[in-house]
């Protein structure tokens, strides 16, 4: 009896380590993957058509120059200081007081020291209307200059005449934040000089919740666009605003996937502007520990086709092939440091390939489980 319990023992090991040649893995090995590459048909022609790239230090200013693909880039306008003073625009609104101590004015009433022109709406052409002076222009002068200017056409005939004057700004003095605050709306600019994170800041801010927020600034029939998280980082990119001006703040639509052997398979937003291989890695929690293998975390890529440089040397200006994989490799200092270089683009596939010792880490603990099993039985 107990030689047909051993017998049925050693039978069961070896169906497991058979069984083990079949494990089912999650990934792909390395090996595996890239041999594709290698494929010909009958004819001696590629099967699959595509090129690979180690990340190294050696590599990554010829991988580096390479077009960025399926994102719209856009240009951005650094700060530009301006004086303080608004200008007065068309458009905009005017309160002007006049003083006049004469008790002969012929601007006030009698018992009246004070003549009170409100809501005078500067004209398309620039132009103001005031009494016993006409028409004046004041468009492209600041405040100051313009309340000078009045005393100076008045005095020919209010002598004594003291002038105060308010800007109330219009549509040319002003700017909308569209969306992506808490507080949408038109906003004057007090002075030429209010930069966009100060005019955002009076919006009420962006909200939390705002993944990776994008700035786009609508000037004229130009579109100008940063991440917000760049004009923190550099005051000099916190441009100046300018009336008219629309600013609408989205989330960023940008995303890359994560596969295979590592933490997390699935869909995965851009967190800042540029997101390296590294922090890819560090976004999906890394690759799987006793599985993964470190020295095969694959990136795929496809450019578009406009972008290839077809020759048997890889171009700086472009891809050799419309479809490239970038391995890097996590066990070396090299590999580390220059995943950190290697910038991620919007529908990269970052893949964690399995590790043959994974495999055979399976069959050990089978082994180990079928000889515990026969112990027990040959002890009975």
């Amino acid at each position: 009896m107990i030689a047909t319990l051993r017998r049925c023992a050693v039978l069961c090991l070896c169906v497991s380590l058979v069984a083990c040649g079949s494990t089912p893995r999650g990934a792909g090995f390395q090996s595996e993957v890239l041999a594709a590459n290698d494929a010909r048909d009958a004819d001696g022609n590629p099967v699959y058509d595509f090129s690979v790239f180690s990340v190294t230090r050696a590599s990554l200013p010829l991988l580096g120059a390479w077009p960025i693909n399926k994102s719209k880039t856009y240009s951005w306008i650094r700060q530009q200081s301006q004086p303080q003073s608004l200008l007065i625009a068309p458009g905009d609104i005017l309160a002007i007081s006049i003083w006049d101590a004469d008790e002969n004015s012929l601007l006030t009433s009698p018992g009246q020291r004070v003549a009170q022109l409100q809501n005078v709406e500067v004209g398309p052409d620039g132009r103001i209307f005031l009494p016993f002076v006409g028409n004046m222009k004041v468009s492209g002068m600041a405040p100051a200059t313009a309340r000078a200017q009045v005393e100076a056409m008045l005095l020919n005939t209010v002598p004594s005449a003291q002038v105060q004057l308010n800007v109330v700004p219009g549509r040319s003095n002003t700017a909308n934040l569209v969306n992506g605050v808490r507080a949408p709306g038109v906003y004057p600019l007090v002075d030429r000089n209010m930069s966009l994170l100060t005019l955002i800041a009076t919006g009420g801010g962006v909200p939390e919740n705002l993944s990776n927020p994008q700035v786009r600034l609508f000037r004229g029939s130009q579109v100008y666009g940063i991440g917000l998280d760049r004009l923190f980082d550099d005051p000099a990119l916190d441009t100046t605003i300018q009336g008219g001006d629309r600013i609408l703040i989205e989330p960023d639509d940008r995303y890359f996937l994560s596969l295979g052997a590592t933490s997390s398979e699935a869909l995965h937003p851009f967190t800042k502007s540029e997101v390296s291989a590294l922090d890819a890695l560090a976004i999906i929690g890394g690759v799987t520990d006793g599985r993964a293998n470190p020295k095969g975390v694959l990136i795929l890529r496809e450019y578009d086709p406009s972008a290839v440089v077809p020759g048997a040397a890889p171009s700086p200006a472009g891809p050799p092939h419309d479809r490239v994989v970038f391995t890097i490799d996590l066990t070396t200092a090299d590999g580390l440091f220059s995943a950190a270089k290697f910038m991620i683009q919007p529908g990269d596939l970052v893949y964690g390939t399995e590790s043959p010792l994974g495999s055979a880490t399976t069959i050990l603990g089978v082994f180990s489980s079928a000889l515990t099993t026969g112990t027990r039985i040959s002890n009975l």
